[in-house]
């Protein structure tokens, strides 16, 4: 998995690339957590993420309760893999996607 962190103004951009799963959430998680005090707006951009585990959706729900606190989350370019993950476990009723 390849991260790509883009931060503009109070706005952090992560590009998720490739898999989120057991092994690569570590690596998610870190960069989340070196990242999200300074931002205001977290998007997600899954657009060329292939495949999420549930460590990736822990992740993801740990994400979201931080930035319930200081701001927005909103995921984008969530292909319909990934979505039904989502769909499934529920996730799409607590997530914001554009």
């Amino acid at each position: 998995m390849t991260i790509e962190k883009t931060l503009t103004g109070e706005t952090l951009i992560l590009k998720v690339i490739g898999r989120l799963d057991t092994s690569t959430a570590p690596q998610l998680e870190a960069e989340m957590n070196d990242s999200l005090d300074s931002a205001k707006d977290l998007i997600l951009d899954f657009s060329e993420l292939e495949y999420i585990s549930s460590a990736g959706l822990r992740v993801i729900l740990k994400a979201q309760k931080i930035m319930n606190k200081q701001g927005t989350m909103k995921l984008t370019g969530v292909n319909d893999t990934v979505m039904e993950v989502f769909d499934i476990t529920g996730f799409s009723d607590i997530l914001t996607f554009a």
